[in-house]
């Protein structure tokens, strides 16, 4: 998180992190979306906020070993 959070503010200013992955201690927040998609291709983490949340920001470190979401707080208003 100490890496993605100045990159979102760089890209986007002010913004809100919508969800994130920390692959190496299997954890997500929200807390358990991925339970709804068990079978998914897609992520719980990435569909719930990811998309239906309208993140304009991916951030990807590691090759998904940390992935964060973010919004810009301007698309808010």
């Amino acid at each position: 998180m100490s890496l993605a959070n100045p990159e979102a503010e760089t890209r986007l200013g002010v913004n809100m992190l919508l969800s994130w992955y920390d692959r190496d201690r299997d954890f997500e927040s929200p807390q358990h979306v991925s339970e709804c998609h068990l079978d998914s291709v897609v992520s719980g983490y990435v569909d719930y906020d990811g998309i239906y949340h309208g993140a304009t920001l991916k951030v990807d470190i590691e090759q998904g070993r940390s992935v964060f979401f973010y919004l810009p707080v301007e698309l808010l208003e």
